[in-house]
C-alpha cells in the first residue's frame, strides 16, 4: 500500500471514528473557542472575510487591539478526493508538529480544534505575491528547505497559501503537506523512492510560479525561470551537503545531484530547452491535480492553453526535451494538442472560480 494511501485511511478512519485533536491553549484564544467557531461576517470585531479557500474560511477579528486569523473549516471540503476530506485534519496535525519547531517563515498558530472545525493565528497583515522578487524567491525556498530537512514535504505552495508583510514571506496552510523520511525518501509520493519527479523547487515552480510566466512576455518568462534556477541551485546544494552530513542514503544524494547537474547545464547550454521542459512539467501536472479534485480555476485553463500552443508549434522540442510520458511521445502534434484541448474542456466544466 502506497504512503498516501496509509495516510488516507489512518486519517479516514480518525474521522469516522468522532476523536478529538487539539493543539496548542484555550487560554492563548481571544474569545472562547466555541465563540470563535460560531463567528460570522457580521460579527462584532470581524473586520474582514477571505472566503476563497477550498476547506476553510479565514476571518480578520480584531479583540483588545490585535487581529487575529479565525480559521473555519467549511462542512464539505471543495477539493473532491480523499486528500480534500481528511485535508484539515491533516493541517491540525501537521500545525501541532511543527509549533514545535520554530522553522523560518512558518506561521505558528495558536490553537486548533477538530471537532470545531478551528485554527486561531495571529493575523499576518499582507497579501499573496502576484510575482515573487529576488527576496520572497529566497525566502521561499529556505522555508522549503527547512521543512524537507525536517520531514515535511509540501506539496501546494499555490498563491493562496503563501502571504509576505513586507519583510517575511509566510507559508501557513499545510493541508497538504506530509511526513516522509528525508534521508530515504525522494518525497510522501508512491512508496517514497519510486516518484522522483516531485520535490520542492517543482512544486513551488508546479503550484505557482510556473502560473506566474503566464502574464509575463516569452523573453521575461525565460529570464524569471533562470533567475530562479540561480536562486535554487546553491539553496539544493545546502539542502545536499545538510541532509549528507546526517547520513542520507546515496539514491537521495545521487538525485539531488542530477537535479542540480541538469539545471547548471539548462544555464549554461540550453535556457529555452530548459525553460521547456520545466513549465510543460508545471502546467502538465498542476492541470492533473486540478482535474483530479475537481478545483479548476481560470489559470488552470491558461494552463491548459499553454499546454494546447506548444504541443502545436513546439512538438519537436518536446520530443528531444524527453519530458513526454510514453503515451504522449507517441501521438503527433495535432494529436497531442487535441489531447490537452479536450482536458482544457473537462476543466471549464469544474470552475469553481
Amino acid at each position: 500500500m502506497s504512503l498516501d494511501a496509509q495516510r488516507q485511511r489512518r486519517n479516514l478512519d480518525f474521522i469516522a471514528s468522532g476523536a478529538a485533536f487539539d493543539f496548542g491553549a484555550t487560554s492563548d484564544c481571544p474569545l472562547p473557542p466555541a465563540e470563535l467557531a460560531r463567528l460570522q461576517a457580521d460579527s462584532p470585531g470581524v473586520e474582514a472575510v477571505a472566503s476563497g479557500g477550498l476547506t476553510a474560511e479565514v476571518l480578520c477579528l480584531r479583540v483588545g487591539g490585535r487581529r487575529y486569523a479565525v480559521k473555519q473549516a467549511r462542512p464539505e471540503c471543495l477539493v473532491r478526493n480523499a486528500d480534500g476530506q481528511t485535508s484539515f485534519l491533516n493541517e491540525l496535525q501537521r500545525h501541532a508538529e511543527l509549533r514545535e519547531l520554530a522553522l523560518p517563515g512558518v506561521l505558528r498558530p495558536l490553537y486548533g480544534s477538530l471537532r470545531l472545525g478551528l485554527i486561531i493565528s495571529p493575523w499576518i497583515e499582507g497579501s499573496s505575491p502576484q510575482r515573487f522578487n529576488a527576496r520572497q524567491t529566497a525566502q521561499l525556498l529556505e522555508t522549503g528547505c527547512a521543512l524537507v530537512e525536517a520531514g515535511f514535504f509540501e506539496w501546494d505552495f499555490s498563491p493562496g497559501n503563501l502571504l509576505d508583510d513586507g519583510r517575511q514571506l509566510w507559508l501557513f496552510d499545510f493541508g497538504y503537506q506530509y511526513r516522509f523520511d528525508p534521508l530515504s525518501q525522494f518525497n510522501s509520493a508512491g512508496m517514497g523512492s519510486d516518484c522522483p519527479q516531485f520535490h520542492l523547487a517543482e512544486r513551488i515552480i508546479g503550484r505557482n510560479f510556473s502560473g506566474q510566466l503566464l502574464a509575463l512576455d516569452a523573453g521575461a518568462a525565460l529570464q524569471a525561470l533562470c533567475d530562479f534556477i540561480a536562486v535554487a541551485l546553491p539553496a539544493y546544494a545546502g539542502l545536499r551537503q545538510r541532509l549528507g552530513a546526517r547520513g542520507a542514503a546515496a539514491p537521495v544524494l545521487a538525485w539531488l545531484d542530477g537535479l542540480m547537474a541538469a539545471w547548471r547545464d539548462g544555464l549554461d547550454r540550453d535556457p529555452q530547452g530548459m525553460f521547456l521542459k520545466l513549465c510543460w512539467q508545471a502546467h502538465a501536472s498542476d492541470l492533473e491535480d486540478d482535474l483530479r479534485g475537481q478545483t479548476c480555476t481560470p489559470r488552470t485553463l491558461r494552463r491548459a492553453d499553454w499546454l494546447v500552443q506548444t504541443a502545436r508549434c513546439d512538438h519537436a522540442a518536446l520530443l528531444h526535451s524527453g519530458v513526454l510520458p510514453e503515451a504522449e511521445a507517441a501521438l503527433s502534434s495535432t494529436a497531442l494538442a487535441s489531447h490537452y484541448l479536450q482536458l482544457g474542456q473537462q476543466a471549464r466544466r469544474h470552475l469553481i472560480g
